[in-house]
């Protein structure tokens, strides 16, 4: 045995033994989970969605709307006129002003002006002036060719003038929408009904729908002559507290653990005002929206509105404005659109006699008789969590959520790119090592041995394969039960009833908790291993000996690795895959 050898086996002290690695292991294993548990229980949002189950009796499960009408005269409904149709088309800035300029439809140019065509519809043969109304489009980018058809058609072979218009939207996206200017936009419409010698101005409405119910408390405010308002499935409370319930609802609704939960608290906390989204905490609320005769309508498989608060809020708002007209229906079986079905399938019906009851009403209050039926009525409304009023921004979990987020992202791109140059540089090094043995071998010369890349020892490069792999696919099936949940809440919305069988989305959550721990565990035993080592070495004493510092920078008897690269490369990873557990612990995953 060489000298130098002889050595480096004489000063090293004896391996641990099974009870001494658990005594170092145990103290690692606590730290890190301890850590872990910590950031989730601090980033925690308080929830109360209490309480649970809360209903409303209608007075009558008969949802027709009449009126008195003491002088007999012949009211139009559905079908009483032949329907004509016109186009016209109004450049619109993103403030609500009209401009001569020519605009892009749907999206606005370069100076940010859309040409918003309106589709105008109008009862053949009607005498005298007629009310009107303008649709309000909900999500999304609706044109007027593509909404609302049915009902505008309906209400216009009732005697209205109806204008249905390309949502305006101008550069914005559906997360940055501009309410207050939309709903200027739409009073640019309503002002053009009022223009026209068939309209009576006093008698203008408006149907709004969905997200539309935002924008159409902006404009009660800003144009109170509006003379009556229908609205499909109000969202009524701020976009913060109406998405947070319909999200929170629905990941029930479809069979979603419990614990992606925790993924709703924390997305819905989030300070958006950081980043100039300012929609969140819309003060929507008041009374000015309600002041007007007003029709709600839902239906009984709506799973995006807190009915039960929703008209609660609506009546106390309407009669603090001293407006006594508020006439709810529920509709049995319909859903967020008030249609039959699944609403991603084309040529869903409404419900049964929603647009009769809505034309009836519109047809009554324009001509200004008075209800003699039940004001609430339908089937009972329903709502199985309360309203998450105390939902606010918060700021410094957002600042960390991002950051953490950021950070993580990087640290896979980096040590992607790591693993990339390390694979390079092993497939050249192999290429080259080959070719060197066939020359070697047909000189007959001594075969040169194969060249180190990284180096691994120990067992540390088999440890940090392993556990990569068993971090990443425990990423993979978080991000596979999410998906499965933000689809279950899509198809739910349209219409569709949920799973039988929830799968990914039900055992994924504890499997990654369970996954987690085990992880943790096997990293501590792995940094266990090398405070083994340096230990056995004589790197952990003061002073180390000098040997095997020299040993591990010469690469001669390394620790880790016997390369830089493989050393750069253990932290990197290792470091990266402890941090999405971080990430992990952000979201929740380390309460129990």
């Amino acid at each position: 045995m060489p000298q130098e050898e002889e050595h480096r086996l004489t000063v090293r002290s004896k391996p641990w033994t099974s009870t001494h690695r658990l005594m170092v292991s145990l103290p690692i294993f606590i730290i890190l989970i301890g850590v872990l548990v910590s950031i989730s229980n601090l980033t925690t949002v308080p929830w109360n969605i209490e309480p649970t189950g809360q209903s409303m009796v209608t007075l009558t499960d008969d949802t027709e709307v009449t009126f008195d009408n003491p002088s007999g005269e012949t009211l139009p409904a559905k079908g009483t006129y032949e329907v004509t149709e016109r186009y016209i088309t109004l450049n619109m800035t993103g403030d609500g002003n009209l401009t001569k300029e020519s605009g892009a439809r749907g999206k606005a140019n370069a100076d940010g002006v859309q040409a918003i065509k309106v589709l105008i519809r109008e009862p053949q043969n009607a005498s005298g002036k007629r009310p009107g109304v303008v649709f309000m489009h909900g999500a999304g980018y609706g044109t007027c060719d593509n909404s609302f058809g049915d009902v505008a058609s309906g209400m216009a072979s009732a005697g209205f003038v109806t204008a249905v218009l390309d949502k305006p939207v101008w550069n914005t996206t559906d997360i940055n929408r501009d309410y207050p200017a939309s709903a200027k936009a739409y009073d640019q419409v309503i002002e053009y009904l009022r223009d026209q010698s068939d309209v009576d101005e006093a008698k203008v409405g408006i149907y709004a729908t969905s997200e539309s119910t935002w924008i159409s408390s902006y404009l009660l405010e800003d144009d109170p002559d509006i003379a009556f308002q229908i609205l499909l499935s109000p969202m009524v409370f701020s976009p913060r507290q109406s998405l947070g319930f319909f999200v929170t609802q629905d990941f029930t609704l479809v069979g979603a653990n419990e614990g992606y939960q925790s993924i709703v608290q924390r997305v819905f906390s989030a300070d958006t005002g950081l980043f100039g989204l300012n929609n969140f905490d819309l003060a929507t609320l008041k009374p000015a929206a309600y002041a007007v005769p007003t029709y709600v309508a839902y239906g009984s498989k709506d799973v995006m509105t807190a009915q039960v608060d929703g008209v609660r809020a609506i009546l106390y708002n309407a009669h603090k404005a001293d407006n006594w007209n508020v006439t709810v229906r529920s509709y049995p079986v319909a859903n967020h659109v008030l249609r039959l079905g699944d609403e991603s399938e084309a040529g869903t019906p409404f419900a049964d006699a929603y647009v009769d009851d809505l034309i009836d009403w519109a047809v009554g209050t324009s001509a200004g008789l008075t209800q003699t039926s039940e004001k609430v009525a339908g089937t009972n409304l329903y709502q199985s969590i309360g309203l998450p009023g105390a939902l606010k921004a918060r700021r410094v979990g957002t600042i960390y959520g991002v950051i953490l987020h950021v950070t993580v992202v990087l640290l896979l791109l980096a040590s992607i790119v790591l693993a990339l140059v390390a694979l390079g540089r092993k497939i050249a090094a192999d290429a080259r090592w080959r070719r060197e043995k066939r020359e070697a071998k047909h000189a007959g010369m001594l075969i040169p041995g194969r060249p180190v890349v990284l180096g691994f020892a120990h067992g540390f490069g088999n440890a940090l394969l392993t556990l990569t792999l068993t971090t990443l696919a425990t990423l993979l099936i978080f991000f596979a039960g999410l998906g499965q949940v933000i689809m279950g809440v899509v198809k739910l919305a349209w219409g569709s009833a949920p799973t039988e069988t929830p799968g990914v989305m039900y055992w994924s959550w504890p499997v990654i908790q369970v996954v987690s721990v085990l992880v943790l565990w096997a990293w501590s035993r792995v940094f266990m291993h090398l405070i083994e080592v340096a230990s056995v070495r004589g790197l952990i004493q003061i002073p180390p000996r000098r040997e095997s510092v020299r040993d591990i920078v010469t690469g001669a008897d390394p620790v880790l690795a016997s390369t830089r690269l493989g050393r750069i490369l253990f932290w990197l990873v290792a470091f990266t895959m402890l941090y999405i557990l971080l990430v992990f612990a952000f979201w929740g995953l380390f309460i129990y």
